[in-house]
């Protein structure tokens, strides 16, 4: 009787073991998943942000958002959304923020912005073997660009003294669309982030060429609305900062971007 008491007390142990471990993970899960939701609108805009192979939202964007608003005491549901109507989205509440490598340039009494937490150039790609060299070279060319971009503003306003008068500047709402139709040669330029261009090169085995003399080095950030008055806009540049400083940013950018530090370089920005 001895012996099988011992035996029941080791097995009631194990039992109690098994089943405590399991309270344990169940309340980590539930604190998680009781946090309140901070909604995150962008659209398809590798490396920032895009569905890998399983459908779920990853990306430069995401990594950082998810970090920053954990730290927050949030956690975040990213969605996509049609990227022309950002800011109907943002101001309705449907979304609580726009982040997807978004221009700060020339917006900043549209939103109330966290950042600028990483910098990024907007440049001008051809084929590789066109005889466009330069911006100037671009007078009566063809130029494709996503619409409500800083680039269609750049193009479409012609207050640029370094920009001729272009032949036609087309815009479409499928940021890839643009890059198929200057592989295939129906546009002899477009513009974008220089990253968005690299990464589309990258996987599609594109052979453009950047030229060297950028439209625009600006920084990006997360808008919110400007009848948002919850103060995520000022905790989360704080949070950017902090990871930033404790090399958190670094590492996420490092597994997209080579050489992350000239993304993360924001202090001599101009917000």
């Amino acid at each position: 009787m001895k012996g099988k008491r011992v035996i029941a007390g080791i097995l009631l142990a194990g039992i109690l073991a098994v089943t405590l471990a399991g309270c344990k993970n169940t309340d980590n899960t539930k604190e998680e998943t009781e946090k309140p939701v901070i909604t995150l609108g962008s659209d398809n805009y590798p490396p920032y942000n895009y569905l890998n192979e399983d459908g779920v939202p990853t990306g430069i964007d995401v990594e950082l958002a998810t970090e920053a608003f954990k730290r927050m005491g949030y956690q975040v549901d990213v969605v996509q959304i049609n990227w022309e109507k950002k800011k109907e989205l943002v101001e309705s509440g449907e979304i609580d923020c726009i982040m997807g490598c978004f221009s700060m340039e020339g917006r900043l009494d549209d939103y109330r912005w966290a950042g600028p937490y990483m910098t990024s150039r907007q440049v001008v790609a051809v084929n590789a073997d066109s005889g466009i060299e330069t911006l100037a070279d671009l007078a009566g060319k063809t130029m494709m660009v996503q619409s409500t971009t800083k680039p269609e503003e750049i193009f479409l306003a012609g207050t640029d003294p370094r920009i001729p008068q272009l032949g036609e500047v087309l815009s479409t709402e499928d940021r890839s669309v643009q890059y198929a139709m200057l592989n295939c040669g129906y546009v002899d330029a477009v513009a974008a982030h220089e990253t968005a261009i690299l990464q589309y090169m990258q996987d599609c085995n594109a052979n453009f060429r950047i030229l060297e003399e950028p439209l625009l080095v600006t920084g990006i950030g997360v808008a919110f609305a400007l009848n948002d008055t919850r103060g995520l806009d000022e905790q989360l540049t704080k949070t950017f900062a902090a990871m930033r400083a404790d090399g958190t940013m670094k590492q996420i950018v490092g597994r997209y971007l080579p050489d992350p530090e000239k993304y993360l370089e924001v202090d001599a920005l101009e917000p």
